[in-house]
């Protein structure tokens, strides 16, 4: 208790101290400035004398400065009158009531206010360091008579003073830290530093202590450094991964009455393999059928491990129970599971159960160097399943002659269930493999026999699929290969590839080879081919054969005589013959075409009709020419009897045609004398017809001379005679088409007493027509008369 008492004296004499230690530095400069002002001022003074000397006039000047120190003044200030920063004087040898101050540069006239009178310098506003440390002016002394400078104008710095009036600050938090998890006390976690506004320079307002007032006993700070380090040994990050650090920093270095700021550390401890892998049981009971795929799992087992990350991570195997290297465990690395596999199919018949032992190990070292493993045990009970019977091979191989007699047993094939209840089992063939149905199998003992005969030419191998099927359950059923080679006999006689056309020169010598050709055998026999061969007219007069002992000959000329004249094409028979048991032979015919060769050999020509060619141009490209000469021809004539025979169009564009010439009016018209609308001067004249008047209504396909038209007689003709005479026209036209046509005749006849009744060639208007002459008509137009009289009446009227 006491010192604890003399703990808070000490802080309050310490507390007391400071204030009064801030009212002297915010007093002092003020007396300090006007006596600097004082004891640092050099006058200057300027002075024109005049004297006369030996009648000159002698001007002299004397020159005096003055330097103005540093200002100051205290920021933040906030008394209730100007605060006097300082005082501007000269000793210049004038008045003071003359003189008057003038100060400008920053903050002169707003922030800063000279009395021009007196010099003295206040502040007019508060100041703040943090925005501007000092300021730069320039003061002037001025005559009021003259308004002249008395001196040069000068320079000086108004500096301000720092204050206490910012806390520290941390830019950028909160933060985030790691530390290894078991980390030993004094490892360092991270740095954390704090910024201060106030002048570092200038008293201890800027001068910073860290503390923790969150985070003990876990982790400690360094006061200046501001490092964070481990003050605990032993922390787990299995039992706690992360802790909440609050820091703070306090200015005056850490004396009463700064100020302080805090932030917040959230530090993480990192993982490290300080675990061990360890099995959820110690035994692991799994049954598997026997029937389980190759690969597929039977079960699972998973060590855990405290511990995250790769640090996490363990691989299985086997050790020790599976000495027949059945299983195999893998490591899921999704789920860090280890799965038990297949590797090998199981069989219940001949063993039941497996005790295997599996360990779980970690992928990372310890921090120690050593590995962390776990060991446990896992029994594993093989379940009985129906399986399909097995056969003895899983592919068998059979040898057959070719033209082996129907029913030749090739081989058995045997199956047997191998399951307790050794169920009996049926054999068939997979037609799919053998279409042709040349092979049958006995559905109990499994005996091959051929269905047809085969022929080794024709397929060398024959593969086909036999399955066996339990007779106690038809859905199991295993499969086999059987592969049966067709062994080769002596049935095919050898004979030459093709029915080959040989070529002999004309100009040839006797002895000279025309071909050489070799047999072939389609049989194979072990020892290989041996032919020999022998023409079948041995006294042949044209030609010879030569025996080159590799199963080759060579067709040699006998003469020279050979002509093209005299025989084209010669027939040579060479009857072959091989070795086999027994042996086979055939004849094969050579076909010889004699040609004309050049000098050195080559074929040029082997047709007779060459000779008669002095061009050298074959019989079928003669013939290719006059069929081309031919059709030109042709198309020629045709294109000639077109254009004579060419058709008149269907419709004849005529002007004066009755029926193209339609015009559709209101008029009531004028009658047979109205011409003006449409021609019918055809129609109307009979007596000018001279000559035919062609059908219009289809296109005629054949061209026909003009028929003389009927000529009528000086007085004319009857209608009735016209229209017949046109009719008799239209009977005989040999143009006409098989179907009746309508012509019409718009002709009334000649000879009327009554004239046009139309209006359209009069001259006169309806108000000159005197229609009084209908009434001399007749009767049928005296009503007509009688209406026009009327109206004539009614306009008079």
């Amino acid at each position: 208790m006491a010192k604890r008492r003399e703990e808070l004296q000490r802080d309050v004499w310490a507390g007391w101290l400071f204030l009064v230690w801030i009212t002297c530095c915010s007093a002092a400069p003020i007396s300090n400035q006007s006596q600097s002002l004082q004891s640092l001022r050099t006058t200057s003074t300027a002075a024109l004398r005049t004297r006369a000397v030996e009648g000159q006039k002698i001007l002299s000047r004397a020159k005096r400065g003055w330097v103005w120190n540093q200002m100051f003044v205290l920021e933040e200030f906030t008394g209730p009158d100007p605060i006097l920063v300082g005082r501007l004087h000269t000793d210049l040898s004038v008045s003071d009531r003359n003189l008057r101050y003038e100060l400008s540069g920053e903050g002169a006239g707003t922030i800063f206010v000279i009395n021009e009178n007196t010099g003295d310098i206040h502040a007019m506003k508060r100041l703040d360091r943090e925005e501007k440390a000092e300021y730069t002016l320039t003061a002037r002394v001025i005559n009021k008579d003259t308004n002249q400078s008395l001196e040069s104008p000068s320079q000086f710095i108004i500096k301000v003073q720092d204050i206490n009036d910012n806390p520290p600050q941390f830019i950028g938090g909160p933060f985030r830290g790691s530390v290894p998890e078991m980390s030993p006390v004094g490892t360092s976690v991270m740095r954390v530093t704090a910024t201060d506004a106030d002048d570092p320079g200038y008293g201890n307002s800027a001068k910073l202590v860290y503390s923790i007032l969150e985070g003990q006993p876990y982790f400690s700070i360094d006061q200046y450094d501001a490092i964070i380090k481990v003050a605990l040994a032993g922390m787990d990050r299995e039992m706690r991964e992360e802790y909440l650090v609050v820091i703070q920093a306090r200015d005056m270095g850490g004396h009463m009455g700064g100020m302080s700021g805090t932030t917040t550390v959230t530090v993480t401890l990192t993982d490290i393999n300080d675990n061990p892998p360890k099995f959820t049981k110690g035994l692991y009971e799994f049954t598997i059928p026997e029937d389980l795929g190759i690969g597929k799992p039977g079960g699972k087992v998973k060590a855990n491990d405290r511990d995250t990350g790769e640090n996490a991570k363990s691989t299985y195997r086997i050790i020790g129970g599976d000495e027949r290297d059945i299983f195999e465990i893998v490591t899921d690395t999704q789920t860090q599971e280890g799965v038990l596999t297949l590797k090998k199919a199981l069989d219940f018949e001949s063993k039941k159960y497996y005790n295997l032992t599996v360990v779980a190990t970690n992928v990372q070292s310890s921090t120690t160097g050593s590995t962390f493993m776990d060991q446990a045990t896992i029994k594993i009970i093989v379940e009985d399943a129906d399986e399909p019977p097995v056969f003895s091979k899983s592919t068998y191989v059979f040898d057959v002659h070719e033209n082996a007699p129907v029913n030749t047993i090739i081989g058995t094939v045997m199956a047997r269930d191998q399951d307790a209840s050794r169920s009996l089992v049926r054999y068939s063939i997979d037609r799919h493999t053998d279409l042709e149905r040349q092979f049958n199998i006995h559905v109990d003992d499994g005996r091959i026999t051929l269905a047809k005969p085969l022929d080794r030419e024709a397929d060398t191998w024959h593969n086909i699929t036999v399955t066996a099927t339990e007779i106690r359950n038809h859905s199991q059923i295993s499969r086999a290969i059987v592969a049966v080679r067709v062994l080769d006999i002596n049935d095919n006689a050898p004979e030459f590839p093709v029915n080959e056309e040989l070529f002999l020169c004309e100009n040839g010598k006797p002895g000279q080879v025309i071909e050489t050709i070799s047999a072939v055998d389609r049989d194979n026999p072990a020892q290989g081919h041996t032919f020999h061969y022998r023409l079948d007219t041995p006294t042949n007069p044209n030609f010879t054969i030569k025996n080159n002992l590799d199963n080759s000959i060579s067709i040699l000329t006998k003469h020279d005589y050979f002509r093209r004249q005299k025989q084209e094409m010669y027939f040579l028979p060479i009857i072959v013959t091989d070795d086999g048991d027994p042996p086979l032979s055939s004849t094969n015919t050579l076909t010889i075409r004699v040609c004309g060769c050049s000098k050195d050999g080559t074929v040029q020509s082997c047709n007779v009709e060459a000779f008669v060619l002095p061009i050298g141009l074959s019989m079928g490209a003669l013939i290719a020419i006059l069929a081309c000469i031919i059709l030109l021809l042709v198309i020629v004539v045709l294109f000639v009897t077109l254009r004579r025979h060419k058709n008149e169009p269907l419709i004849i564009k005529d002007d004066e045609d009755v029926r193209e010439n339609i015009i559709r009016y209101d008029d009531e018209g004028g009658g047979e004398e109205d011409t003006e609308a449409f021609d019918i001067a055809t129609l109307q004249n009979p007596d000018g017809i001279n000559g035919f008047l062609p059908r219009k209504d289809i296109k005629p396909d054949l061209q026909f001379m003009p028929r003389q038209g009927h000529h009528s007689g000086p007085n004319g003709v009857d209608v009735d005679e016209f229209i017949n005479v046109r009719l008799h026209e239209a009977d005989n036209d040999p143009t006409a088409p098989p179907y009746d046509s309508i012509q019409i005749y718009g002709y009334e006849g000649r000879g009327s007493i009554a004239g046009s009744l139309s209006s359209l060639e009069t001259a006169s208007s309806d108000s000159d027509q005197n229609y009084d002459y209908l009434r001399d008509w007749g009767p049928h137009f005296r009503r007509l008369g009688e209406l026009y009289s009327v109206g004539e009446s009614d306009k008079e009227t």
